[in-house]
């Protein structure tokens, strides 16, 4: 089954390193599905923000709103049910980064901006939430190598991971499948994705859980 059939756009979302960049990028190309993806590499204020992220959050931030926009609203003007779409990140999580790196000024202008921007945002039909440990999200980083991510703190990580759940506790937007991705690895175990595409087959509800078990 073609999972696209029933959710022509859809999300993945999770915390830097829980992997939704590649599983966005699999899905693509096993579906042959437009591929939306935020391209945090080319955020020439990233390195900086994890070095100094008082002095360049703001900016990062900005840049990564103004970016993921300008995706979507490219998405908005063609026709996004001609082609499939899966996308690895999504506006309505966006104010998590923001509230957690900003001050209470540069909240209230960010959140100005994207008031306004967030209404060029489609629905996604599904939204995959890969629910990680922060072992598993420090494993991970470190394994991809990134030179400016590896001085990432672990309270940082708890801090965003802790926002994430307290957010996907709450989202009742669109269908959303939560993922314990603790043991789901889909780039070492090819099997891996082929159980996760059947879960999402199976979905039946507009919140539902998938625990793979490996052992």
């Amino acid at each position: 089954m073609n999972i696209f059939d029933r959710f022509p756009y859809i999300v993945i979302e999770g915390p830097i390193g829980s992997g939704k960049s590649t599983l966005a990028s699999m899905l693509a190309d096993r579906f042959q599905a437009h591929l939306l993806s935020e391209k945090a590499e080319v955020n020439p204020f990233l390195p900086r923000f994890y070095q100094d992220a008082q002095r360049y959050a703001l900016s990062t931030q900005l840049f990564f709103l103004f970016q993921r926009s300008g995706q979507i609203g490219e998405l908005n003007q063609r026709d996004m049910f001609y082609k499939p779409t899966v996308a690895d990140f999504f506006l309505e999580k966006d104010p998590i980064f923001a509230r957690l790196n900003l001050d209470d000024e540069e909240y209230a202008l960010y959140h100005q901006i994207y008031t306004h921007l967030q209404l060029k945002s489609p629905k996604p039909d599904l939204v995959i939430y890969l629910q990680t440990p922060i072992d598993g999200l420090m494993e991970r980083i470190e394994e991809r190598n990134i030179s400016y991510e590896q001085d990432i703190p672990r309270e940082y990580l708890e801090r965003l991971s802790d926002a994430y759940s307290e957010y996907f506790h709450l989202y009742d937007a669109s269908p959303l499948l939560i993922v314990n991705n603790e043991k789901l690895n889909i780039i070492k175990d090819p099997e891996a994705l082929n159980l996760l595409v059947d879960r999402i087959s199976q979905i039946k509800s507009s919140r539902e859980y998938f625990n793979p078990n490996f052992e």
